[in-house]
């Protein structure tokens, strides 16, 4: 079962969290890590800033929906999916406007919406002071995301020798059934299936639906996103009853091995940083950590 998010103490920015849009869900783990150290120092793991600006960008492109504004250089995420990066405010472009203004237009617009007003803090929010702001306005920092990569041609020895629990046959499926599946894993409401279904069948980007069966239920799923020899890893959910068996170990090299075959050469994850488990698995894969996000939101909104 995923951890519930925990709202943290106020953060440096760049020191965020969040639940995995990759990770195998339910691989349980409720310690949390320690934090990974400074944005400065997040920043040099991953390369420098121009690496995280495109590590960033190919989040954008993962995320296609129309329910998205560009505003004064903030990106808005308006889909009512379970992703937190769907419904969220991604302040990557500079900006123009006064800063309380932009972040109260935000708040109303969200409102309409029905949605929560939901910020998501990278290494590359602008301005400098949004965190700061948001933490003086009442929000709360929460669910800080470790965003991990790894080299393909160093981890496909490791997916080459995953071999099928007794049973368990792999699919691609349709985008449609491959959403029905995960949401049913999940627990999703049609809302959420719908808004998950529209965000794949908009994206231009190469898709890698996988599906575990075994007597003929869905046991485990995952995508891979493939852009510019990235491949993002999202949607690795694993059934509780076939949890800590190699299920979800399989998925994932699987979706390496044909990411690969579509000319990607680095993975790409996004983690929940409590999630120990996951973080285990693909450590074996050689998955690292570049750098970290969290949210903010307003203290009764705090999921």
């Amino acid at each position: 079962m995923t951890p519930h998010p925990r709202p943290l103490s106020p953060l440096p920015r760049g020191e965020g969290s969040t639940s995995l849009k990759g990770r195998p869900e339910g691989e349980r783990a409720p310690e949390r890590a320690s934090a990974e150290g400074s944005p400065a120092s997040a920043v040099a793991a991953a390369g420098g800033p121009a690496d995280v600006q495109r590590m960033e960008e190919f989040c954008f492109n993962v995320l296609q929906s129309r329910r998205q504004l560009l505003y004064d250089g903030w990106l808005l995420f308006l889909s009512p999916g379970t992703a937190k990066r769907a419904r969220s405010v991604n302040a990557h472009f500079g900006s123009t406007l006064p800063l309380e203004e932009k972040i109260a237009h935000c708040e109303a617009l969200y409102a309409r919406h029905g949605l929560s007003a939901l910020f998501r803090i990278t290494p590359c929010s602008r301005p400098d002071s949004l965190d700061d702001a948001l933490a003086a306005r009442g929000y709360v920092a929460f669910d800080r995301t470790l965003v991990q990569t790894c080299a393909l041609d160093a981890a496909l020895p490791l997916a080459a020798d995953a071999v099928p629990p007794d049973g368990v046959e792999l699919s691609s499926p349709l985008p449609d059934a491959f959403v029905e599946a995960v949401g049913t894993m999940r627990g999703s409401t049609a809302v959420q299936r719908a808004a998950h279904l529209e965000r794949l069948a908009q994206s231009p980007l190469a898709l890698v639906p996988i599906l575990a069966r075994k007597d003929g239920a869905t046991v485990a799923s995952g995508m891979a996103c493939v852009d510019r020899g990235f491949a993002g890893v999202f949607d690795v959910v694993t059934a509780p009853a076939h949890r800590r068996n190699g299920i979800g170990t399989l998925v994932v090299s699987a979706l390496l091995r044909k990411s690969w075959e579509r000319g990607a050469r680095e993975g790409f994850l996004q983690v929940d940083e409590t999630n120990r488990a996951a973080i285990a698995i693909y450590r074996r894969f050689g998955f690292a950590t570049r750098y970290a996000y969290h949210y903010r939101a307003r203290a009764g909104e705090v999921e």
